[in-house]
C-alpha cells in the first residue's frame, strides 16, 4: 500500500540492497548488564533477527523507557531514544506515526511497560500502531534493586515485599487481547531461535506487535522461569506453538493440546482412547482472541504447558497508516493555502 502526500510517501520500511550483517546492527559500545544477565540474550538474538530482516540500521529506531533493558538502544547500531520511566511507548507512536517508512522497535520491561507504562502500553495496543515491542519479563524490579513488579507471583518475597506479596500479577498476553491486540508472541531468553522467530515475525506484521522475552535476573530474582527453562524438563512443561500445526509437546513428542468444554486439557496421545486427531491445530490467525487467550494463560493451571512462540498473529489497521490515509484524504479535497491564509480562514472575534 502507498500513500502519498507532499511530505511522506508512504510504503513501510524497505529492505535495503547492501549486504548486512549482525555486527552492523551493534555500535561496538561495551555492554554493561551483569554477567549471566538474559537480556544479553535478548541483545544477541535481535541483531540476528534485525540482519535477517534486511532493513538497514540507518532506517530503524529502538526506543526505551527506563530499566535495566532500557539500557539496550546504547549498544545497537541503529538510530535509539532513551527516553523517560513507562513513556517509551508514546514516543515510539510520535516516531512511527510521524514517518512510517521507519522500523521502530520498543524495549521495556514488566514494571516500565506494566506499571507506570500500562496505560501507554494499552493504547499502543487498541491504536494498532505499527511498533514491534520487546517486553523483558524478569517479574521483578532489577535496576532499582529488586522490588516486587506487575507480573510477581502472589506470595513473592522482596524488598518491597518482605513477608510475600498480597496481588496476582498481571499476564501481559492478557493486557495485549483486552486491549483489541493483534500480535503476540513469547519466547524463553535461553530459546533463542524461538525468539528470533517471533521477532522477525513481530516486524512482518504490521500493527503493534508483543514479544514477551522472559529474561532470568541473577542478582535480584535468579531462577524466576527455572520450571520451564531447565533443559531436563523444558519439553514436557513448554510448548512451541506453530501456526497450521498440531499442538504436540513432549520430550517424547507423546503430549498434546485438546479442547475439554470450554478449557484446554493436557492429553497423552494414545491413551484413555486419545488419538493425534483430537489435538488441536494452532491457528494465529484467528480472529477471535478466545482460544488465543487459553493458550497464553494455560500454564497457570498445574499440569498444562507455558505456550511458547507465536500465540496471535491477525490483520487489522495499523494507526500511522491510517493518519497518513487520512493527511492524504484531506490534503486532496484543499487546495495548498499559506499559514495566513489558514488563520484567516478561521473563527474570529472582534474585541471593542
Amino acid at each position: 500500500m502507498k500513500i502519498h502526500n507532499e511530505f511522506l510517501t508512504v510504503t513501510g520500511p524497505q529492505k535495503t540492497e547492501r549486504e548486512i550483517t549482525a555486527k552492523d546492527f551493534s555500535n561496538g559500545s561495551p555492554v554493561k548488564w551483569c554477567p549471566g544477565c538474559g537480556d544479553h540474550a535478548v541483545l544477541n538474538t535481535l541483531q540476528r533477527a534485525m540482519s535477517n530482516i534486511g532493513i538497514a540500521p540507518e532506517d530503524m529506531v529502538v526506543v526505551s523507557g527506563i530499566g535495566c533493558s532500557s539500557r539496550l538502544p546504547y549498544y545497537m547500531g541503529t538510530y535509539g531514544m532513551h527516553t523517560i520511566h513507562g513513556r517509551g511507548a508514546a514516543i515510539a507512536t510520535g516516531v512511527k506515526t510521524a514517518n512510517p517508512n521507519l522500523s521502530v522497535w520498543l524495549m521495556s520491561g514488566d514494571g516500565d511497560a506494566l506499571a507506570i507504562g500500562g496505560n501507554h502500553f494499552i493504547h499502543l495496543m487498541r491504536r494498532n500502531v505499527d511498533v514491534n515491542m520487546i517486553l523483558f519479563n524478569n517479574r521483578i524490579y532489577g535496576l532499582t534493586k529488586g522490588q516486587y513488579s506487575p507480573t510477581s507471583p502472589r506470595g513473592f518475597r522482596s524488598k518491597s515485599s518482605p513477608f510475600g506479596t498480597v496481588e496476582d500479577p498481571f499476564n501481559p498476553a492478557e493486557l495485549v487481547f483486552g486491549a483489541r491486540g493483534t500480535f503476540f508472541a513469547r519466547s524463553l531468553e535461553i530459546e533463542m531461535e524461538t525468539l528470533r522467530k517471533c521477532m522477525e515475525a513481530a516486524h512482518a506484521h504490521i500493527g503493534a506487535s508483543v514479544v514477551e522475552a522472559l529474561t532470568n535476573c541473577v542478582i535480584f530474582n535468579n531462577g524466576t522461569h527455572t520450571y520451564y527453562s531447565d533443559r531436563a524438563t523444558r519439553a514436557d512443561r513448554t510448548i512451541t506453538l506453530e501456526h497450521g500445526e498440531k499442538m504436540i509437546y513432549g520430550k517424547d513428542k507423546n503430549k498434546g493440546i485438546i479442547l475439554d468444554g470450554l478449557e484446554l486439557k493436557s492429553i497423552t496421545i494414545g491413551e484413555d482412547g486419545y488419538t493425534e486427531e483430537d489435538v488441536l491445530i494452532h491457528d494465529s490467525h484467528m480472529r477471535s482472541p478466545v482460544l488465543h487467550a487459553l493458550l497464553a494463560q494455560m500454564h497457570e493451571t498445574p499440569g498444562m504447558p507455558l505456550a511458547l512462540g507465536i500465540i496471535r498473529d491477525v490483520e487489522a489497521p495499523a494507526y500511522d497508516r491510517e493518519v497518513s490515509r487520512q493527511i492524504q484524504e484531506v490534503q486532496a479535497q484543499n487546495s495548498p493555502r499559506g499559514i495566513q491564509e489558514y488563520l484567516n480562514s478561521l473563527a474570529r472575534w472582534e474585541v471593542k
